[in-house]
């Protein structure tokens, strides 16, 4: 090949364009995109605590079975805060976070010890979980109007004494 006055190569001919699944080393497009199946039930109504997933459906026409009286989920002061994006719960199983829609569960007997504060700007709730091989979870919950950030630390503090009394 010729070099020009400068010391550059011209370009290479140009070649037809042709279809990735037309060349040599490409495999067939990948196929459409289908979104993944909507859980199956009602939807849940926003500020509820979070659901665990996969749960055994009941045929229709069958009852959901009743916890025997005295057994129920709550059996003692319950925790909630929540915003647009996110929730904490504190209840008798323990705790529970979501972060835009990313839901974790903490039982009592997993859980080292909770932490909180208020964030940096005073406008919201952060609530840390030790776990008991030592990770570190967090969650933060922005309280509007700011007041009732006051509100949440006075009714956390009295959930957490209950579960995890300090002694």
């Amino acid at each position: 090949m010729e070099q020009s006055e400068q010391g550059h190569q011209p370009p290479p001919p140009a070649r037809p364009w042709t279809p990735p699944g037309d060349r040599p080393g490409f495999g067939p497009p990948p196929p459409p995109y289908t979104p993944p199946p909507t859980p199956p039930g009602p939807p849940q109504p926003y500020g509820q605590p979070p659901q665990p997933y996969a749960q055994p459906q009941q045929p229709y026409g069958q009852p959901y079975p009743q916890p025997p009286v005295g057994e129920g989920p709550s059996q003692g002061p319950e925790f909630m805060a929540v915003d647009r994006h996110n929730s904490v719960v504190v209840d008798a199983g323990g705790v529970a976070f979501e972060d835009h829609g990313v839901s974790v569960d903490f039982p009592w007997p997993e859980i080292r010890s909770v932490h909180y504060k208020a964030s940096g700007n005073g406008k919201a709730l952060m609530v840390a979980v030790i776990h008991a091989d030592g990770t570190f979870f967090e969650c933060s919950v922005e309280a509007k109007p700011r007041e009732r950030l006051h509100q949440w630390f006075a009714h956390l503090a009295q959930v957490l004494g209950h579960y995890r009394p300090r002694g």
